[in-house]
């Protein structure tokens, strides 16, 4: 069966999708292949489409490492409902349930089984593993993830590397590695760690046009985005990340408290909770999942229509990571970020205080720097965003600094006084001291902690009371980020002059500022859905007649979803839906050639759908 006729018939879909269907042709005529896809470009059919094919060729079975058993269990239902033979072997599974497993693989009964990388390396499953190899009944090894491997990215996990065996064992048989994120730090240990070198890249466009990025100053957090959600977001799925456990958990709660359906998920949770809460994101909607980093990777849910953060995170990495997750169904979705001060001082502190060589910390700052960069940009952030991937773009148009242009300020003046106080303090206490304590002086404030010390005496005291706090911090925001000032976390979060601050002190480098203004929350509401409240509607404007077969065909899908034990978006995705609402099919003949309705689903479901929509 050709590959455009395995995408109709198990998937449902009319054509492929950018370089899909180079990168299918290509594996499936043995090529090796190192692939950089956007979260929600289609990746999965990028190895299932090739499996299918070499399967039918007699070629064998197709091995997928995952990380992440929510993945596994999910695709491999979707695999079902398209009428593929899939299964996983994972921790989930009896002893018995394991083993009939393992008996049809040996059988080579399977076309594609999803294993985590630390089952495929154990001595039992690379025995098996030779028994396909030797009989000619291994097809494909699809690394999915692949930037795990990578200490250069974002979810290092070092049971990656030893994947190398793969290569090592079974040379002839063809291996695709999959990710949608990596720098080209990351892309060269993926290479080399997996043994890619003769692998062809394929590297697609970062852009997500369909996500709307806004990036505001932290002032109050929880009440920033308690407004965003309730002005732009109220009743839809999102993710809303966290630095640390007990902040997911006051956050959740406190969601929950302003009616908002929320769930905390982070690794100190029971599993048992933690793959209960996970089910329930999945399955229902308009559920928020207040996490830290630990969710996330590999969720396939297309309806999360915003992923917000509350604290700066690591690196532009795993910004576009988890920022990935909202709008994979293509619809316009939101990635709001506050940030402040406090936390780059954290982030600077946890690299500071990592036990790695000082190599690496310089490369962590210097990707804090980049992602600090973007937080302070006052130019589109999707280009800053895709500059950062060697993917040069236009302004989009769509970001906040393009529907708002921030007014920019000349805080070079600022910087100089900023770094003069600093540095009058330390040679008359010949100590350093903190932001506050720097801050008051500059701004000419008599504190009990100045006067003490006598800092009222100094040259420096209240040359800045011009500006607010607000504009220092801005300030002082981006001196750390070009480097001009450290914060000692070994010394009470203490300011440190650098080599760097030289060049500021004499005026030789420009520090550009954002004027601070309301975030878009506040002051605008791009769509109108909020104040439907929880209503459940269509991602697209339907009239009345379309709109009430589009909410019977949800409810009829949340059923079979139900009796399944699946996503609902495994049924049927809610494009699908909106087309059956919008045709209203009277035949099985009319389901043929709409979206996602492969040849196994008009069996299984053809006669179901014709129900609701002529009722």
């Amino acid at each position: 069966m050709s590959i455009h006729l395995i995408l109709q018939e198990a998937f449902g879909y009319g054509a492929f999708r950018g370089p899909q269907q180079a990168i299918i042709e290509h594996v499936v005529g043995g090529g090796d292949a190192l692939v950089l896809m956007p979260t929600g470009g289609g990746k999965s059919l990028c190895y299932q489409i090739p499996a299918i094919a070499r399967e039918q060729a007699g070629q064998g079975i197709t091995v997928v490492i995952s990380p992440l058993i929510a993945l596994m269990h999910d695709q491999v239902g979707a695999l079902h409902e398209a009428g593929v033979n899939a299964e996983f072997l994972n921790s989930t599974l009896s002893a018995e349930e394991a083993s009939q497993i393992e008996k049809r693989l040996l059988r080579g009964d399977i076309t594609l089984l999803y294993c985590a990388p630390e089952r495929v390396t154990t001595p039992r499953f690379l025995a098996q593993l030779d028994s396909l190899y030797e009989r000619g009944k291994l097809s494909l090894f699809a690394i999915d993830e692949a930037h795990c491997v990578s200490q250069w990215g974002h979810d290092f996990r070092p049971e990656y590397r030893a994947l190398t065996v793969l290569h090592e064992r079974y040379a002839s048989v063809p291996r695709i590695a999959l990710t949608a994120t990596a720098d080209t730090l990351t892309r060269a240990d993926i290479v080399t760690h997996l043994q890619l070198q003769d692998a062809r890249l394929f590297l697609s466009s970062f852009d997500r046009p369909n996500i709307s990025y806004t990036i505001v100053e932290k002032r109050e957090a929880t009440q920033q985005l308690l407004r965003f959600i309730a002005s732009e977001h109220m009743g839809d799925a999102g993710i809303v990340y966290c630095q640390s456990r007990k902040r997911v958990e006051d956050m959740a709660n406190l969601l929950c408290d302003e009616g908002i359906a929320a769930l905390p998920y982070h690794a100190g949770l029971d599993v048992k909770i933690r793959r209960a809460n996970q089910d329930q994101f999945l399955r229902n909607e308009g559920i928020v999942m207040v996490a830290t980093v630990a969710f996330g990777m590999g969720i396939d849910k297309p309806d999360v229509r915003f992923v917000a953060h509350l604290d700066m995170p690591k690196n532009i990495e795993g910004y576009y990571q988890e920022t990935g997750r909202a709008g994979r169904d293509g619809a316009p979705a939101d990635a709001w970020m506050c940030y402040g001060l406090q936390d780059v001082v954290n982030q600077r502190r946890m690299i500071d205080e990592s036990p790695a060589g000082e190599e690496f910390k310089q490369g962590l700052r210097g990707k804090l720097d980049a992602l600090l960069g973007l937080a302070e940009a006052t130019d589109c952030r999707r280009v800053r965003l895709l500059h950062y991937f060697g993917e040069e773009s236009q302004p989009c148009g769509n970001c906040d600094n393009c529907l708002h242009p921030p007014a920019v300020w000349d805080g070079t003046e600022a910087a100089r006084k900023l770094l003069s106080t600093i540095y009058r303090v330390q040679q008359m206490s010949g100590i350093s001291f903190g932001t506050g304590h720097i801050m008051d002086i500059l701004r000419g404030k008599t504190t009990e902690k100045v006067t003490q010390r006598g800092h009222e005496t100094l040259s420096t005291f209240g040359i800045g009371s011009e500006f607010s706090e607000q504009q220092l911090r801005g300030v002082l925001r981006q001196l750390i980020a070009i480097g001009a000032v450290t914060v000692d976390a070994q010394a009470f979060n203490t300011l440190q002059l650098t080599d760097a601050s030289r060049a500021v002190l004499k005026g030789e480098v420009p520090v550009q500022l954002r004027v601070s203004v309301l975030t878009p929350a506040e002051r605008k509401t791009r769509r109108s859905s909020a104040s439907s409240g929880t209503t459940v509607k269509a991602p697209v404007a339907l009239n009345a007649e379309s709109e009430a077969r589009y909410l019977a065909l949800k409810a009829w899908r949340a059923e079979v979803a139900k009796e399944h034990n699946l996503p609902a978006y495994v049924i049927f995705h809610d494009a699908t839906l909106v087309m059956l609402a919008e045709r209203a099919p009277q035949t099985l003949d009319d389901l043929q050639g709409i979206t996602g309705i492969g040849a196994k689903k008009l069996e299984a479901y053809g006669q179901d759908v014709l129900r609701v929509v002529a009722n």
